[in-house]
């Protein structure tokens, strides 16, 4: 295979986005551009979207209140199911 260069301009903070998303997605700028430019070739057009699992603000709360629980040295415990039910009177 043979390879070129390509240069491209962008915004700063737009590289420095991009970069952290790719990072977080487990890919590098180079293979995140080659992904994008194979795929709009098979597809003949933009075919696609990465996106990271960003929880609303219900589960993002939902998730907090989970870590100061289980860092609660205080709060309730349980070791079966029937003991949450009953605790919960279910």
């Amino acid at each position: 295979m043979t390879t070129t260069n390509l240069n491209i301009r962008t915004d700063k903070m737009v590289k420095e986005q991009a970069e952290q998303i790719f990072n977080e997605l487990g890919l590098t700028m180079t293979t995140a551009i080659n992904m994008f430019l194979r795929t709009t070739i098979r597809e003949h057009g933009i075919p696609f979207s990465l996106k990271i699992d960003v929880p609303n603000a219900t589960t993002a709360a939902a998730i907090e209140e989970g870590k100061k629980l289980i860092a609660d040295t205080s709060a309730p415990r349980y070791s079966s199911m029937k003991a949450l039910r009953e605790a919960l009177e279910v």
